[in-house]
């Protein structure tokens, strides 16, 4: 019963996204046959050294959503503290409901099933505009972003925006 809640929840999702579409980001199915399983393209926020990037991501759904979290992960390659080399995306909104073991989240700073694709992504873009440099997940990033943010982490970024850039 609460997976076809989860998937009646996903589909009304993708349905609002289609049809109000939100700045930053797009959304479809990665496979018109599996709802878990989508595929996003994520504009490079204006003002940043992200700008003018399109950054293809995957969300994976769980069966249990939206008790649990997806799993979200950059398939472009993305120079940034909080996305660990592999692509997967670290930010407090995507993680397990409930206490932090290492009391670093509050359990409002977690993941809520009141959360929506939209609010994920949005998250996901102030994230690129605003990294949090205490919990990187990708320690040399968050390195250069600390010690050469106009110098060395900017080169990497603009190499990922061009490259991104010519993926399209």
């Amino acid at each position: 019963m609460a997976a076809q809640q989860g998937v009646l929840l996903l589909k009304r999702q993708l349905q609002d996204l289609r049809k109000q579409p939100v700045s930053g980001f797009s959304a479809g199915l990665i496979d018109d046959d599996d709802i878990y399983k989508w595929e996003l393209l994520v504009m490079g926020p204006p003002d940043t050294f992200y700008e003018g990037g399109y950054f293809k991501a995957h969300l994976i759904f769980p069966k249990d959503y939206p008790n649990k979290p997806p799993k979200m992960k950059f398939v472009s390659e993305i120079w940034h503290p909080n996305i660990d080399k592999d692509g997967d995306v670290c930010i407090s909104i995507l993680h397990e409901p409930g206490e932090d073991k290492w009391g670093y989240e509050k359990p409002s700073e977690r993941w809520l099933p009141i959360h929506t694709v939209e609010t994920i992504l949005l998250s996901v873009i102030s994230m690129l505009a605003d990294p949090n440099d205490e919990s990187p997940a990708n320690v040399d990033a968050a390195k250069d972003w600390r010690a050469d943010y106009h110098g060395a982490f900017k080169r990497r970024v603009k190499q990922c925006v061009r490259k991104s850039q010519d993926m399209m």
